[in-house]
């Protein structure tokens, strides 16, 4: 007989939780990692894509400078839709409920994703190419918008209370499969078919292979039960209203009870929104996504383009520092239901504040003296291809403390930040316009910078001003840690 993880009321008023299984969970739990897994690897394959190939394939027929500019552009217009999708798709899950609106984003944005595999390059039809990538960004985007979100505040609201830091840290750990598998996927590819087979027809097998990871995703999804703090909010308003039923009558039952809920609904709209909760969880948003999107996207390109690493080295690196992120990001979680998130973002931020010149530093110096010939835009360029050990670990340890350390604190602080109301809507909202500043065109930026400085330290001031902002949010903060999600208003 399965074991209930949600239960009643816990005696302190709380409405009383629908029972849901340890299967249920557990169901719960694979939904939203695969799902955020799917939305990062969509992501990141474009971000490697962009830095190893789409900068020649798409954008080839100019400067290197360039081509890296045109490239990280595109890969900003899909932040652009992001906040759209995260908007709509999070007022309707506030409404119909999240396992509803998970299954749609899902399938939106992993169509999306296997299309841009079908894609025919520059060389095949001119402008066309990058309008058609344009385009399909978009589609990911609007998608996208709302998956994170709705997979932070799925575990969120199906976890115990005392091990919500590390169940919701799957959403991260979703981040960092997905960043994973794309590394994996590039580097496997460099390795096998060599650079000019996967700069001619290779690219495409990842994004066209992403098809089986929606499939999976959008299975389980289908047989999700609702969050039992959504439906919790919705019987309490429904309790308070004691809407009479119609006993005698099982039509009129059901026709009596979907009114009531569609009242009780419209009630938890009117529950009022507060900007501290809002303006607190985007700055925390900020901060991380800024540090993702130069860790994991730009750095990516810096390396090759600017340091001349190799391809292959570049890919490899993404992939043994997700490895090191499945320990931190569940060991963070752990951290943040024993201490509380409010002084876990503290402590995390500062450390990050000692460690980014040192990072930058160990890559500059330890990057190797062996070189390889390897195909440009512009030519064969000899590329470094043989980094020491420390040259790993300085990005290794950039990687973890400063994104999926702050990624496995984030998607619990920020659904906590806000009450049962408004939760998807507004966790979503906090989470995708801060991404279209900062990864979306934060990459675009940094670009920018070193074409115009040529140096690491323009990214590295970046960094700074990211974890500051969120060092200020974690200092203003109110703990949420252990709040009760079925309180309708927000924390703050």
């Amino acid at each position: 007989m399965s074991s209930d993880v949600s239960t009643t009321a816990n005696g302190g008023g709380e409405p009383s939780l629908a029972k849901r299984t340890m299967g249920d969970l557990v169901k719960a739990a694979v939904s939203g990692w695969l799902g955020t897994a799917l939305e990062f690897m969509d992501f990141q394959l474009y971000s490697l894509a962009a830095a190893l190939v789409f900068k020649d394939i798409f954008f080839g027929h100019g400067s290197q400078a360039v081509a890296i500019m045109s490239a990280m552009a595109v890969y900003g217009v899909g932040y652009i839709a992001r906040p759209i999708g995260a908007w709509y798709f999070g007022r309707l899950g506030d409404r119909i409920g999240r396992a509803k609106v998970l299954f749609i984003t899902i399938a939106i944005m992993g169509v999306a994703t296997t299309l841009i595999g079908a894609l025919p390059t520059y060389d095949q039809v001119g402008l066309l190419a990058p309008a058609l990538l344009v385009i399909l960004r978009l589609v990911q985007g609007f998608g996208a918008g709302a998956e994170i979100a709705g997979s932070s505040v799925l575990l969120a609201e199906y976890a115990p209370t005392k091990q919500r830091g590390i169940i919701a840290s799957l959403t991260a750990l979703g981040t960092n499969s997905g960043t994973l598998f794309a590394g994996a996927v590039w580097a496997v590819l460099l390795a096998w078919l060599g650079n000019d087979a996967v700069i001619g027809w290779g690219w495409r097998i990842p994004f066209l292979g992403s098809v089986i990871v929606m499939a999976v995703a959008v299975f389980i999804r289908i047989h999700l039960k609702e969050t039992p703090v959504f439906e919790a909010s919705v019987d309490e308003i429904i309790e308070e209203y004691d809407k009479p039923l119609d006993r005698e009558a099982e039509k009129a039952k059901k026709e009596a009870a979907a009114e009531a809920r569609k009242e009780a609904i419209a009630e938890l709209a009117k529950t009022k929104r507060s900007w501290k909760a809002f303006l607190v969880a985007s700055a925390l948003r900020f901060g991380q996504s800024g540090n993702s999107g130069m860790v994991q996207t730009y750095l990516i390109t810096f390396l090759t383009a600017n340091l001349l690493v190799s391809k292959s080295v570049a890919s490899n690196i993404v992939v043994y520092s997700s490895l090191v992120g499945f320990l931190t990001v569940p060991i963070i979680g752990w951290l943040g239901d024993i201490f509380g998130r409010k002084r876990m973002y503290t402590v995390v931020t500062v450390i990050d504040f000692f460690l980014i010149v040192p990072c930058f530093l160990m890559m500059l110096n330890n990057r190797g003296t062996d070189t390889v010939m390897e195909q440009t835009s512009t030519g064969m360029v000899a590329h470094f291809s043989n980094p020491t050990l420390m040259f790993f670990i300085g990005y290794i340890v950039l990687h973890n403390l400063s994104v999926l350390a702050l990624a496995s604190l984030e998607n619990l602080t920020m659904a906590e930040c806000f009450g049962s109301a408004h939760r998807y809507e507004q966790l979503a909202l906090s989470k995708e316009i801060p991404n279209l500043i900062t990864a979306g065109f934060g990459p675009l930026v940094a670009a920018a910078l070193v074409a115009v400085f040529n140096s690491w330290v323009a990214l590295a001031v970046l960094m700074f001003f990211y974890t500051a902002v969120t060092f200020g949010a974690s200092v203003v903060m109110t703990e949420v840690a252990g709040r009760d999600l079925t309180v309708r208003e927000d924390a703050m």
